[in-house]
């Protein structure tokens, strides 16, 4: 398992020589967002370290813009919008470098009476990864967050209303070194300050969108890649807006190649040994083969926990790399999952999350249908050849509407999460819908001002 990238002891020592003044302590919410408190070192040492901090539960009940909203039976008007406790989990301290006299620790959720809060999206993954323990196992995950960054600060991006944004890019710099080192000097304050956080830094690269790319990092157990990912996720945007620039996450920008987040999961057993590595054709084993077909089984049930939004399914167009059928095949990009590596390094890639994902939700589903798949014995389709977007199969959702359908009726999701979890996440995609249903876009006007 992952290790803190910064002791408690570290910790005081900074805190003594003055190197350290502010602890940042932080929860994620139902959007994968950190919310929390800035909090005074020494104060943080001397009794939140010890006994946690409050925050209002309405953070695991509002929409993306904070509003309130009706249909959560854990937080309401009706139930006084109480507190829960943040519960500040040691082994996930890091140095924020890109903040000065700044470090960061996440915190798990309780009830004040010491329940966990189960819709919490951190204690959901906890819950998958105790039942893979109960069998000897461990996941190993890799996420591939993918942005696009632009010329722009988010103040003017706002005051443009996101419209007419320079990209750092004017062309696909996929691969391109000459391209990157355009943007370098914010890619690399990026590189050094995960690195600096604990983060096992491999490379970064452009992509295709104009502006946009990716900076990997080694994948290393789950529930540490998750709270990595989170703590990235915000520290590049703060960088970016030191350098005078914004970057996006969503999954869709524009009509061009989305924002993806190719989630990598493997399995080994709590001696290390690999589980996915066999004797069937192809170098499987019999689990990797049940977990796969459990991926293909609860794929289209669970997307909702791989993508959000509504803005998510753009992303799901032909050409564009991102899958659109329910399929799996070895390193076929065009499929919905793609088996990578052999021997030790076998793994699949879950090519459906964008940018916007909740990273501890997108793999608790993953282990969920995985295990599913296991305890059906579910046999494994043959893996497919050629393109997917040519493929006569089952097709990932096209919209939040029929994934939040799926979800909602999914016995799949009810048997591995419970009724609550599955109930306060489809009010969630509900309150979604409402929001956009009520919108009027840009799209709109410019389709039928004139012309309608």
């Amino acid at each position: 398992m992952g290790t803190a990238p910064m002791s408690i002891e570290a910790l005081e020592e900074a805190v003594g020589n003055g190197a350290i003044d502010t602890v940042v302590v932080a929860v994620v919410d139902l959007q994968g967002r950190l919310q929390g408190k800035r909090i005074d070192a020494r104060f943080f040492l001397d009794d939140v370290l010890h006994q946690g901090t409050e925050g209002c539960n309405y953070l695991l009940a509002v929409d993306v813009e904070m509003n309130t909203v009706g249909g959560y039976r854990i937080s309401s008007w009706e139930t006084g919008y109480g507190d829960f406790a943040m519960i500040p989990d040691a082994s996930t301290l890091r140095r924020a470098a890109w903040e000065p006299g700044c470090a960061w620790m996440l915190a798990d959720i309780q009830w004040l009476d010491g329940r966990e809060v189960m819709e919490s999206p951190r204690q959901i993954l906890r819950r998958q990864l105790d039942r893979l323990a109960e069998r000897g196992w461990i996941a190993y995950v890799g996420t591939e967050l993918e942005f696009i960054l632009f010329d722009e600060t988010y103040e003017s991006a706002w005051a443009k209303g996101y419209s007419g944004l320079t990209p750092a890019n004017q062309y696909n710099v996929d691969y391109s070194i000459l391209g990157t080192s355009r943007v370098e000097p914010v890619l690399r304050d990026i590189r050094l300050a995960m690195r600096d956080a604990g983060m096992q830094v491999e490379s970064a690269k452009g992509e295709c969108n104009f502006g946009q790319h990716e900076i990997a990092f080694k994948y290393t157990d789950a529930l540490t890649t998750c709270d990595n990912h989170v703590v990235y996720k915000t520290a590049a945007k703060e960088i970016a807006a030191q350098h005078g620039k914004a970057l996006t996450f969503m999954a869709k920008f524009n009509e061009r190649e989305g924002n993806s987040c190719h989630v990598h999961l493997s399995l080994r057993s709590d001696s290390g040994e690999p589980i996915f590595a066999g004797e069937r054709p192809g170098g499987v084993s019999p689990i990797f083969e049940r977990f796969v077909a459990g991926q293909l089984a609860g794929l289209r049930e669970l997307s909702f926990f791989s993508a959000p939004n509504v803005n998510s399914y753009k992303r799901y167009q032909p050409g564009t790399f991102a899958p659109t059928a329910v399929l799996w095949g070895y390193d076929n990009r065009t499929c919905a999952l793609r088996a990578v590596g052999k021997g030790a390094s076998l793994r699949f890639e879950n090519r459906v999350p964008g940018g916007d994902v909740n990273p501890y939700l997108a793999v608790a589903a993953m282990i969920a249908a995985g295990l599913h798949g296991i305890d059906h014995d579910l046999p494994l389709r043959k893996p497919f050849e050629g393109s997917g977007y040519d493929a006569v199969a089952e097709h990932v959702p096209t919209s939040l509407r029929e994934a939040a359908e799926l979800w909602a009726s999914s016995a799949i999701a009810r048997e591995a999460f419970g009724d609550d979890v599955v109930d306060h996440y489809a009010n969630t995609a509900r309150v979604e819908l409402a929001a956009f249903d009520s919108a009027v876009t840009d799209w709109e006007r410019v389709r039928s001002f004139e012309r309608l």
